[in-house]
């Protein structure tokens, strides 16, 4: 067993307990009435299909990205919203059922819009749509909707499951983390003095002020979740999406890795500062 062999079991592994869990946990009433609201489907969209890569796209022609950097940063772009986001959002003391419908839609958005949108943005990708697409269906979707299902029609299945399938994710994010800094340490190091790091920062950053700033009529706590849920990048689908390429580069892989520590390490102050609009946006209002 090569060890990009173990890498890929350790990514279905991490996919699956986190989307499982994530499904065991939905609620699926406020999902679907927060998805009523046309607004929110449409700026989740446009800031995370539209905009985003297009951000992407500009920074790899400004900054001197190494290819496999720059590849990195356009799947970045294409997974937006993190399982961790609810945490994010109570910080924040944003709008909890405005972010119910974030995430299961843009999981859905991603297994759709990423094997689409990847080989238009990635010149001289040789990867299929198709071969994107399954592996986001099977890791990604599946485990959402069939667990999501329990959640419905057999919850106190789901109750019991929950804390198995989470204590499950959260072992299996340690394991992937030790292992690709043991495996991978080098190729971290590398990124050191590079523009990889910058370049995911500047993204997170513009990303997320951009979409608070410019609400188009979302209250102040929408447009916290709005800017978090940008902010935050979904690992799970780039590692999906990342089982298709045939022998990736090392540094492309960087560039999904950093995917949970960069916009975590930017999100969380971004929460507080939202927290601090708030209270000044209740004390206004109460005034």
């Amino acid at each position: 067993m090569t060890l990009q062999d173990v890498f890929e079991l350790l990514v279905i592994l991490y996919t699956v307990s986190n989307l499982a869990s994530m499904g065991l946990e939905l609620n699926l009433h406020e999902t679907i009435k927060s998805l009523r609201s046309a607004r929110l489907v449409i700026l989740t969209l446009v800031w995370g299909w539209v905009v985003g890569p297009a951000f992407a796209v500009l920074l790899t022609k400004v900054l001197p990205l190494a290819e496999p950097h720059a590849i990195g940063l356009l799947i970045f772009s294409l997974a937006p919203i993190a399982p961790f986001l609810p945490i994010l959002i109570r910080k924040a003391r944003a709008d909890m059922n405005f972010s119910a419908a974030l995430m299961p839609l843009a999981m859905v958005a991603t297994v759709v819009l990423l094997p689409l949108m990847a080989p238009w943005l990635i010149k001289g990708l040789t990867v299929s749509a198709w071969s994107l697409a399954k592996p986001l269906i099977i890791l990604v979707l599946l485990p959402l909707v069939v667990c999501a299902a329990i959640k419905v029609y057999a919850t106190p299945v789901a109750d019991k499951l929950f804390p198995v399938v989470k204590k499950l994710a959260g072992i299996s994010t340690l394991v992937m983390v030790g292992f690709t800094l043991v495996f991978y340490f080098q190729d971290f190091i590398r990124t050191v003095g590079s523009f990889a790091i910058g370049a995911e920062i500047i993204f997170v950053v513009g990303i997320a002020l951009a979409s608070y700033q410019f609400g188009f009529g979302l209250k102040q706590g929408q447009r916290s979740a709005m800017a978090l849920a940008m902010a935050t990048r979904n690992a799970s689908g780039m590692f999906a999406a990342f089982t298709a390429f045939p022998n990736p580069d090392p540094r492309m892989l960087v560039m999904i890795l950093l995917a949970g520590p960069v916009p975590a390490l930017i999100a969380l102050p971004l929460a507080r500062f939202f927290a601090s609009r708030a209270g000044k946006a209740e004390a206004g209002g109460a005034a």
